[in-house]
């Protein structure tokens, strides 16, 4: 097993456990309180992630070939500058307690590929684990936090997903706080992304310890999982911010579980909840739909945002085909992003008024997003036909006679 490669002799894991509960035990007496330092997630992070398409099949060939499409497609220059490997690059520890590579798969070193991803002028991302293993039985961070920092610094790391298995009970927050400490300690800034799956609503109290935090378990592949991830926002949307984001999950646009206009919906609606935005697929395989969807721009707009404020679902109802409803996010220059989304199985007529947004006024210049229209000065409300699993996805602005008026 791979605990008998560390530096320590071979425990069992009871007595790991119990170890590390005597630790917490004492910083706890100890009033240990510090709190995240590194002046990052001032907006999303957008990138690409291996997980959801390749899980542990990857390899330096696949990451070097999705940095060099990040780049050649455009994606990189839309602000997709993250490439962040998952679980099952790691393999051991050496006698000193610091992580070790799996040379099978990356024969050239982690640090060789942070620097081809840099020399793109992208960031580089890793995986760990705030348990004694990772998820898939690598060696995870508990208890060698610092050594894991300390190389990933040397490695010139910008981003760091910490997962949550194999804890054994040990408190959360202890554990979390940990690696937050021996990130700080490097001096190197590196985006900290809790994945704690949302089990102890970190998104209440997440904010001192990481940049973003995963608010439920993984999303997969289909239209049940989508809606029930985007259900669980509802409550704690608006509690993201600059700095400190709630994690949906990673993107599944392109990979094929979910029909276009589904994809459609999913991108819209993480845009406009201010989710990081890591690509989840084969870039060496999208389609003309799937560049389409992730390269459209205004609604990456909607995402990043200087204002940085999440939407929020304004309300949902039910209609003679299913459920419906209308989300709506706060932009800067007075500007709202809105979302019509139609769950049901039929076309429906969607209707929200201006007075339901909090609009201040009569009229407002409109632009369809994914359609890239201008559909101009609108009187009083939205009102859309939305077809069947598919949104509607607008920004409004005030009219010129709006702005004239404020202006004065």
């Amino acid at each position: 097993f791979f605990f008998l490669m560390i530096r320590r002799p071979p425990r069992s894991t009871q007595s790991r456990s119990s170890a590390a509960s005597d630790v917490y035990k004492r910083q706890v007496l100890l009033g240990c309180v510090l709190s995240l330092d590194n002046g990052l997630g001032q907006k999303p992070p957008m990138g690409w992630n291996s997980w959801n398409k390749f899980a542990c099949e990857i390899n330096e060939t696949l990451i070097q070939q999705t940095a060099n499409r990040l780049v050649e497609t455009g994606l990189a220059a839309l602000g997709y500058v993250y490439v962040n490997l998952d679980d099952c690059w790691q393999l051991s520890r050496d006698i000193n307690g610091y992580i070790v590579e799996d040379n099978n798969t990356f024969p050239s070193g982690i640090k060789a590929l942070s620097d081809y991803v840099h020399s793109k002028g992208l960031k580089f991302g890793l995986y760990s684990d705030a348990g004694f293993l990772t998820c898939q039985k690598r060696p995870g961070g508990l208890m060698y936090e610092r050594q894991d920092a300390q190389k990933y610094a040397e490695w010139e790391v910008d981003y760091l997903k910490y997962d949550n298995c194999y804890a054994f009970g040990i408190p959360v927050k202890w554990r979390y706080e940990r690696m937050r400490n021996a990130l700080n300690e490097t001096g190197r800034p590196i985006f900290f992304s809790m994945c704690e799956w949302g089990f102890k609503d970190p998104a209440h109290w997440a904010r001192e310890y990481g940049n973003s935090w995963r608010t439920t378990g993984d999303i997969n592949d289909t239209w049940a999982s989508f809606l029930d991830i985007l259900d669980r926002q509802v409550e704690i949307s608006h509690l993201g911010g600059p700095g400190g984001w709630n994690d949906p999950d990673m993107l599944e646009v392109g990979n094929g579980g979910m029909t276009t206009s589904e994809y459609e919906a999913h991108f819209a609606l993480w845009a406009l909840l201010k989710s990081p935005l890591l690509i989840g697929c084969d870039l060496t395989t999208m389609t003309e739909d799937t560049k389409r969807i992730l390269m459209n721009e205004e609604i990456i707009e909607l995402n990043q945002d200087d204002l940085g404020k999440p939407g929020v679902r304004l309300w949902q109802r039910q209609g003679e085909h299913g459920l419906y409803e209308v989300w709506v996010g706060e932009l800067s220059g007075n500007e709202l992003g809105v979302i019509m989304f139609n769950r049901g199985e039929e076309t429906t007529q969607i209707t929200v008024s201006y007075e339901e947004l909090k609009w201040n006024g009569q009229h407002a210049n409109v632009r369809d997003l994914y359609a890239r229209q201008d559909l101009g000065l609108v009187a009083g409300e939205l009102r859309f036909d939305v077809p069947s699993h598919s949104v509607k996805v607008l920004r409004v602005s005030q009219s010129h006679k709006q702005k004239s008026a404020r202006s004065q």
